[in-house]
């Protein structure tokens, strides 16, 4: 653990050595979902591959880069890629990068990521705020010996989507008039899609929406007091009694499509969050 902690602070002081913005928001960029990179302002990119200690990424749709900038003049950090438990890292390789934005002092979390749509009123192609969640992944990053200055023993899990953000996205797509689904986001290993009967327990566990990343990132911000917000693009139907054939390249190219919607919501929020109160 020892170990661990020190490669964490390594990287991050690598980065603070560097000539960039000091990001008070981060974003994790999931599958088909880096276009938001176009609209950052000055500019400072560093792949996760020269970062000291920092784990590559190698899912399809994830480039792997921490780029650094501005949105609406607010400081901001886009995590480019992410990791998944299904590429073979283990839950605190999975989220290294999470616990280096921790060291950099960012106080909130956009994630998001590509899901499939278990509640059969959802339609594909649409974005849904996640709400909550449940961890089928069968492990979590905490496990272990505890750093207690990055964060408690047993963190508290009652409102890990922070009610503020959601309001404050809730208002904001109402103002743009962007279509949102809310649910509740379930979380497995993968690399496989699921079985028609996995799909029906998930559903009648009271999951709107499943994938294969989030939640050990949205777990560290619990455990690190970083406020989170989770937008899922609806990238399928995963619904058992409707369920196509699906391949990776059929999620990104929806996810891509959803993520214009998804981007200008995010946008929207991080204005109202740059506003003065």
């Amino acid at each position: 653990m020892d170990q661990y902690k020190q490669r964490v602070k390594e990287a991050a002081l690598w980065l603070k050595e560097k000539p960039l913005v000091i990001p008070k928001i981060g974003i994790v960029l999931g599958s088909g979902l880096g276009g938001m990179r176009e609209d950052l302002e000055e500019v400072e990119t560093f792949s996760y591959n020269e970062i000291p200690g920092h784990p590559t990424s190698t899912a399809p749709g994830h480039k792997g880069e921490f780029v650094f900038g501005k949105l609406a003049g607010v400081p901001v950090v886009l995590m480019n890629g992410r990791h998944h438990f299904y590429e073979g890292y283990s839950m605190k390789e999975i989220t290294f990068p999470i616990r280096i934005l921790q060291l950099l002092g960012i106080q909130y979390l956009m994630v998001t990521n590509a899901a499939g749509g278990l509640n059969p009123d959802f339609e594909v192609g649409m974005p849904m705020m996640i709400t909550d969640h449940i961890n089928m992944m069968g492990d979590n990053p905490l496990v272990g010996f505890n750093i207690d200055e990055w964060g408690p023993r047993f963190p508290d899990m009652s409102s890990v989507y922070d009610p503020e953000l959601i309001d404050i996205a809730r208002e904001v797509a109402h103002r743009l008039s962007i279509p949102i689904y809310e649910g509740v986001y379930v979380g497995v290993s993968g690399p496989n899609f699921e079985t028609p009967a996995e799909l029906r327990m998930l559903r009648h566990m009271g999951a709107d929406a499943v994938g294969m990343s989030t939640i050990p990132e949205v777990i560290v911000c619990a455990h690190s007091g970083i406020k989170v917000l989770g937008i899922s693009a609806i990238t399928d139907r995963a619904v058992p009694d409707d369920l196509q054939p699906l391949t990776a390249e059929e999620v990104i190219e929806i996810a891509q499509k959803t993520g214009l919607s998804i981007s200008a919501l995010l946008m929207g929020v991080i204005q109202q969050l740059a506003s003065p109160v």
